[in-house]
């Protein structure tokens, strides 16, 4: 039988002792955990998809950890790992759920005025008149997507004219930039729904190619939105004087305990009809952990004995402090063992959302697709990759910091 600390003792503690903050780990999920979602994800799917998916797990395997190395080539690439729900609820009744809707609503257009002034045309402060909504639609699709993805903040001045003049407004400035307050506090649902899309299409083309780097990725984002400390600006106990809970919870656990006691049975994936609703009870489900994650590890740091808390340990070759094997098993049993219950939930979401795209596309036949060799500017970016990522430096904020 497991021994927890009663409840009262942890929260008198709480209330009379402040936190001892820990050492940081390795990037969310570890890329242990990551890798072991995917690998696992595969083994769910049905024969027919088992087909394709088979022959390629090392690939879907060893390549789940590539969104992380991103990280450190492109500051684009944080924000679609997390989502601070916290900057926008509870309630999140007003939280736009729809991908195009968000990127309209949290995108402001500035222009700089003939007379100086510089002042918002649309955005948070002034939103799209109803009567030009789809006018502006067609243009921010058209004009202000290409320059947000390419990470220009500079809008072309003519085009933004002429759309004015077309809709009856003034167009007396002399240039006009974007600025994205989507992307500050993450992205991850909106982008989870752009994969979903992206990898249906890919697997209509049956473009082998892209249905197995989309498959990885998504099987990597997925993940994301299954760890609570994904879902708040906290991230890493940062505002609580808990720096460092962020690798205890998704990479010292599991690396510790994954191999010994987890049960990894899901069963089979399942087809989902909605997948924008699917994503947003992720990060909902896991934003509603995240008070116990902070919490019970805090209360339970203040009664552990402090010289038990703290052990050697190597990391990337190097001699590192981690938390102690049965500190980490005392936090993992207050927590219910939620790690493992959020891993499970995530390798049988990563094979519903692959098998939802296939089932979407029609359902292939994927027998006797090949996979074309890299080429040797996918080589290049490839090492290039791997070299950023050695350097160590994360373009945006990290998850450990």
């Amino acid at each position: 039988m497991r021994r927890t600390l009663p409840l009262a003792l942890l929260l008198l503690a709480l209330s009379l002792t402040s936190f001892h903050s820990i050492a940081p780990a390795s990037p969310e999920w570890g890329f242990f955990g990551h890798k072991r979602i995917n690998r696992l994800a595969v083994l769910t799917l049905p024969p027919q998809m088992m087909a394709f998916f088979k022959p390629n797990i090392d690939f879907l395997t060893d390549h789940a950890v590539d969104p992380d190395m991103r990280r450190y080539a492109s500051k684009q690439e944080g924000p679609r790992h997390f989502i601070d729900l916290d900057n926008y609820g509870p309630p999140f009744d007003s939280l736009p759920r729809l991908r195009a809707d968000a990127l309209q609503h949290f995108t402001e257009i500035w222009v700089v005025k003939n007379t100086g002034d510089t002042v918002q045309l649309f955005g948070s402060q002034r939103p799209v008149p109803a009567n030009l909504r789809s006018s502006y639609r067609r243009y921010f699709n058209a004009q202000v997507l290409p320059r947000y993805y390419n990470d220009l903040e500079t809008l072309d001045r003519d085009s933004l004219a002429a759309f004015l003049n077309k809709n009856g407004m003034e167009s007396d400035f002399q240039s006009a930039f974007l600025f994205d307050r989507m992307s500050m506090h993450g992205v991850l649902p909106w982008n989870l729904q752009r994969m979903q899309r992206d990898l249906t299409e890919a697997f209509r083309r049956k473009d082998a190619n892209r249905i197995l780097r989309l498959s990885t990725d998504m099987g990597h984002y997925i993940g994301d939105a299954h760890v609570p400390l994904h879902t708040t600006s906290n991230y890493n106990g940062q505002k609580t004087g808990q720096h460092g809970i962020h690798g205890f919870w998704e990479s010292r656990i599991p690396e510790l305990f994954a191999d010994e006691n987890y049960d990894y049975f899901v069963g089979k994936p399942e087809y989902i009809s909605n997948s924008t609703e699917w994503f947003w009870g992720m990060v909902f489900e896991s934003n509603s952990m995240v008070d116990s994650v902070l919490t019970l590890e805090r209360a339970l740091r203040l009664t552990f004995p402090a010289d038990r808390q703290m052990c050697p340990d190597m990391r990337l070759g190097r001699a590192v402090l981690a938390p102690c094997r049965d500190f980490s098993a005392a936090y993992s049993n207050l927590l219910n063992n939620m790690v493992e219950r959020r891993m499970r939930a995530a390798i049988h979401a990563v094979s519903s959302a692959w098998y939802t795209a296939w089932v979407d596309a029609g359902q292939p036949d994927l027998v006797n697709m090949n996979i074309p060799l890299p080429t040797e500017e996918e080589r290049k970016e490839e090492a290039e990759l791997q070299k950023v990522f050695n350097e160590g430096r994360i373009l945006g904020r990290p998850e450990e910091h």
